[in-house]
């Protein structure tokens, strides 16, 4: 039996709750491939085809190699807005509902 850590690829997501984003844009310079600033002023999460995901509780797979940078942007976002969490089972990881 294989055990899945939290950090292998595919089984991290991501999203951000618009409502408490503060558009400080911290997340964009982190991790630019992940998070972007929209024209409204707030992040949001890009899917692997680079394009916005502008919908709410919208989500978007961390990939390994940007695991870091997406988990220094949820600890330094100043709205706490950022949520990382499992793909299995939906348990935040990081960000403001992580144990």
């Amino acid at each position: 039996m294989t055990v899945q850590h939290e950090t292998d690829t595919g089984e991290l997501e991501v999203w951000i709750d618009q409502d408490l984003c503060t558009g400080d844009g911290i997340c964009a310079q982190y991790a630019p491939e992940v998070f972007e600033l929209d024209i409204d002023g707030l992040a949001y999460v890009k899917g692997a085809d680079d394009e916005l995901r502008t919908e709410a509780g919208a989500t978007a797979p961390v990939p390994l190699p940007l695991l870091t940078e997406v988990v220094d942007s949820a600890k330094e976002c100043p709205g706490d807005c950022i949520h990382v969490r499992r793909v299995d089972d939906g348990v935040e990881v990081y960000g403001p509902d992580a144990d």
